[in-house]
């Protein structure tokens, strides 16, 4: 069994920032990639970035320059750190965590962010 979990969302004022947290827990022998994704109302999941567990890491380009991705091993976790946000990031946002059973995902954690 394994557990993702999400944390750090909440309402900021365009031009703030917010850290998100992802937790992986249980059966997992390594984390070989994570993944940040985010759906707004009407609109499809999107992938935001992704870090592989050497450190390598993409972006979207609506996010490119804003959010740093990061990844600890040792402790099976990663953040998301999102700077100048803007109303168009107001989404849920869903980690989903790469191992060698699958991908798992959380249940997401709502960012809002008002104009």
């Amino acid at each position: 069994q394994v557990l993702v979990v999400e944390s750090g969302g909440g309402l900021v004022q365009a031009g703030g920032s917010l850290r998100l947290s992802c937790a992986a827990s249980g059966s997992i022998f390594r984390l070989n990639a994570m993944d940040w994704y985010r759906q707004a109302p009407g609109k499809q999941r999107e992938l935001v970035a992704t870090i592989s567990n050497s450190g390598v890491t993409n972006y979207a380009d609506s996010v490119l320059g804003r959010f740093t991705i990061s990844i600890d091993n040792a402790k099976n976790m990663g953040s998301l750190q999102m700077n100048n946000l803007k109303p168009e990031d107001t989404a849920v946002y869903y980690c989903s965590v790469k191992i060698f059973r699958g991908d798992y995902w959380g249940q997401g954690t709502q960012v809002t962010v008002s104009s």
